[in-house]
Formats: structure tokens, C-alpha cells, sequence
């Protein structure tokens, strides 16, 4: 399997090359230069069987050529060796045709696990393989940040540096940041929003210079291998519903798109799902957009559902490359104006395919306290504000014949004050966790500059 930059001007590259790259020298994200589908019975066969085994077939396709199958197999078995469940990703029945997916059972109690445990094993393999050492920059929004700590913390090959936005985060979110001791970790507490830790991260790959002194390497989901693995849960939670059989919809709370754009490659693979909903918080600039209003930044507002504070959200260029019919160079001139303009409009013939796979919805910070707090009443359910989001939107999504999916990407004992305040209930963090207020942190706060930040790098990565 080959990988194609959505901007059409860089090198094509193995799956190993395209992970360790992360952004395409073009500016742009790699893809699989075809996806491959399942047969009808090769999905059937899904049923009971477990996880990993799932995982290892449905994402196959895409590593073979780099990996071999005993390497792949290993990796994903010591991936998901410490989830504290033993379905990994188990679904719970909210009403009659409505279940809630969780994904919030790995070591940081968010979705990113799934991915982030998986590219920690897969690159621990292929750099000893190499004798390479790579320096991972990457910005988070609260939890794709701490699952990259907790990967690849302590791994010789590896230096890790995440941005995140000061005082943007939850507690608990900064906190697994700031609490590994290990010396290859590094959190930065930068003065500004999300999208400028997002930009800042993007400008220090398009900065060849330092990019290649450092051997820098992405683990944000602009990296295919972090789409790839979250492919595997659409395929259990539709299979345990009936899949292929009938179809099964996904409601997924997002921000930077590529989850939901995860269920688009699980579509696209065969998969029979009939709605892809997006559920946006009032930072709902894809809901605009798939409102037909075009893709228009406006100004970041914070709320109690911080993972989704974001107004460019990377893998919707992913979306647009497919809308636009592999068309490299049109999303490279959408890209462009989005930079020089802050936004552009969508042609009409990429709204129509747009609006074939996806549709959207939103929710306000009154709705989602009040899904916090009707759900706990109507199911036993207690959401955080993420999971409330796609509860909110997927239920005026609905229909008789098809089952509905939720995804809740994140314990709601990483966002206490939210889900107390909504609720009543002060949800506890698992023991595994237990003492994580009193554990001591370490974080340098940074200004919002990209020369302070590359110089902080350069001067805290090991030769």
C-alpha cells in the first residue's frame, strides 16, 4: 500500500514512512492511494470474535509491506494490554435504538487511546528496526496530548513534546500531561487557543530546516496511522448490532474530524453504515459547513466540552480530498485561502458528495448540561460533555429501523466540575488513577511564538 498527499505534490510512501512523516512536505495529509474493502462474509465473520483480531484484519491492508505479521500482531496486543476493560470498546444500550459506544478504557480514559498506544508500539518497532531517533511534536485540545505522553513516555528513540492551550484544558487533562516524570516528555503550556498550538505544530513541519534537524515526527491525527486504528471500533460496534446484515449510524462528537472521518474509511471499506452524523459544541464551523454556509473561522469560545474548542479542524481536508474527486490541486487552493482569508466556500459539487456521507447537528452549553442531566435520569448513563454532544445530536438523528452508535470518546471523570455541575454526581476517577491530584507536575509555559517554541525544542532534544 502506497500513501498519496491530499495536496498532490509529495512523494508517494509506504505506510512506516508515511507514519514516522506524519505531514506531507506539500503542507498536505497522506491517504492510502486506494482503500481497500472487506467481502460481505469477511465482515460476518467479525461476529464474536475478539478485538484484536478484528483490529489485525481490518487494518492489515494498510501496514502490510511494512510490517510483518508477527511484528503487527505483537504490536497490537501490547497495545491494548492495559485497557481496563475486556471488551476494549463496549457498547451499552441507552433506549431502544439508540447504544453509547465506550472508548474511554485505556490509560488516559479517552479515544485517543485506541490510536495513540497502537503508533507508540508501531514506532518503537520500526525505530530499533531503523536505528533512527525522532522528536514528536503535537498540539492537543486535552486528550490527544496526554495519550501520546503516556505511548511514549520513557522510550529511548523518542523525544515527545506536546502543545497545549493554557488554561484551556481540565484539570485532570493537564494533569496527565504534566505528571510523567519520565525525561523524554515534555508539556508546554502555550498562551494562546488550540488552532494556534494546531499552527504552530503545522509551521514546524513546513520549516525544513528544523524540521530535519530535529527528525521531527507527527502524532496528531494529520498522521493516517492515528485515523487507521480508530477504522477497528466501527467495524465491532456494527458487527454486534447486525452488520452486515443491517445497517447500523454513528453520531460522533468531534472537533478536528478524524473520527468521524475514520467511520468514513470504515463506509468506504464496506461496512453498511447509512448516517455519519457530526455533533458539533458552539465551535460548530463543520456544522456551518455542512449547513452549505461554507468553512469560515471564527473566534475560538471556550466550554465545558474543551476536546471540541477548535476552528480548523485538520482531517476535513481529508474529507475535501475525497468531495473533490482526488483533486490535489483544489484542495491545496482551498487550503491557501483558508490561510490567507480565514475560510472559503465549497463548490457545489463537493456539498453534493459531502452531504451523501455526512450530515451534522449541534449543541449549545445549555443543551448539553441538560444531556448530562436527563440521561443520568433516563438510563443511569452519566456523559461527559463530549459524549453529551453526540447524545444531544444523534437523538434528532433517529430512526426505527436503524440502530444508532454514540461514540463516547472520554470518561466523564476527566471533566468533574461539568458533570457535577450538570448532574449532582462528582464522577471518580478509576483507582488506577486515584492519585493523580497529588502527584507533582512539570510544565513550561510558552508564549505563542514559533520562534520561542522551536528554540525550546532544539535546545531540550537529545542528539
Amino acid at each position: 500500500m502506497k500513501y498519496i498527499s491530499t495536496r498532490g505534490q509529495a512523494p508517494e510512501l509506504s505506510f512506516e514512512d508515511a507514519m514516522l512523516t506524519g505531514l506531507a512536505r506539500d503542507g498536505g495529509l497522506y491517504v492510502p492511494a486506494h482503500i481497500p474493502t472487506l467481502s460481505a462474509e469477511e465482515i460476518a465473520g467479525f461476529a464474536g470474535k475478539p478485538y484484536e483480531e478484528v483490529a489485525f484484519h481490518v487494518m492489515w491492508p494498510y501496514v502490510s509491506g511494512s510490517f510483518s505479521e508477527e511484528e503487527f500482531k505483537g504490536a497490537i496486543a501490547r497495545a491494548y494490554a492495559d485497557f481496563g476493560h475486556a471488551a476494549l470498546a463496549p457498547l451499552k444500550q441507552l433506549a431502544g435504538n439508540h447504544f453509547l459506544l465506550e472508548l474511554f478504557h485505556g490509560p488516559t480514559l479517552a479515544f485517543k487511546d485506541f490510536a495513540m498506544q497502537l503508533i507508540g508500539q508501531l514506532f518503537q518497532t520500526a525505530l530499533k528496526r531503523r536505528g533512527d531517533r525522532v522528536t514528536i511534536v503535537g498540539a492537543t485540545s486535552g486528550d490527544t496530548g496526554s495519550a501520546a505522553i503516556e505511548a511514549f513516555r520513557g522510550l529511548d528513540a523518542v523525544d515527545v513534546f506536546i502543545l497545549y492551550p493554557h488554561g484551556r484544558v481540565s484539570e485532570v487533562q493537564r494533569r496527565q500531561m504534566t505528571t510523567p516524570n519520565e525525561p523524554n516528555v515534555h508539556a508546554l503550556a502555550v498562551d494562546g487557543d488550540f488552532d494556534d498550538c494546531q499552527a504552530a505544530v503545522k509551521d514546524m513541519f513546513n520549516d525544513f530546516d528544523f524540521r530535519d534537524s530535529v527528525h521531527l515526527a507527527g502524532v496528531n491525527s494529520i498522521n493516517f496511522a492515528r485515523v487507521l486504528a480508530q477504522v477497528v471500533y466501527y467495524f465491532t460496534a456494527a458487527v454486534s448490532l447486525g452488520a452486515p446484515h443491517r445497517k447500523v449510524s454513528f453520531t460522533v462528537p468531534t472537533g478536528n474530524f478524524g473520527d468521524i472521518f475514520a467511520g468514513y474509511i470504515a463506509r468506504q471499506m464496506g461496512l453498511p453504515i447509512e448516517q455519519l452524523v457530526v455533533a458539533t459544541n458552539q465551535n460548530d464551523i463543520l456544522h456551518r459547513c455542512l449547513s452549505g454556509e461554507g468553512y469560515f473561522k471564527g473566534e475560538t469560545m471556550p466550554s465545558i466540552s474543551p476536546s471540541m474548542d477548535i476552528q480548523v479542524s485538520s482531517n476535513f481536508e481529508r474529507a475535501l480530498f475525497y468531495a473533490y474527486d482526488q483533486d490535489g490541486a483544489a484542495v491545496a487552493q482551498l487550503m491557501d485561502e483558508l490561510k490567507q482569508g480565514g475560510g472559503f466556500n465549497v463548490s457545489q459539487g463537493a456539498m453534493q458528495a459531502l452531504a451523501e456521507i455526512y450530515t451534522s447537528g449541534r449543541a449549545s452549553e445549555e443543551e448539553t448540561l441538560a444531556t448530562i442531566k436527563s440521561e443520568l435520569a433516563a438510563s443511569g448513563e452519566l456523559l461527559c460533555p463530549h459524549g453529551a454532544v453526540g447524545v444531544k445530536v444523534a437523538k434528532e438523528h433517529l430512526h426505527e429501523s436503524v440502530p444508532m452508535v454514540t461514540l463516547a470518546t472520554a470518561h466523564p471523570a476527566k471533566f468533574p466540575a461539568a458533570v457535577e455541575d450538570a448532574s449532582g454526581v462528582f464522577p471518580p476517577l478509576p483507582p488506577r488513577m486515584a492519585d493523580l491530584y497529588e502527584r507533582s507536575e512539570r510544565v513550561t509555559r510558552i508564549t505563542n511564538d514559533l520562534g520561542a517554541i522551536e528554540d525550546h525544542i532544539r535546545k531540550h532534544t537529545k542528539p
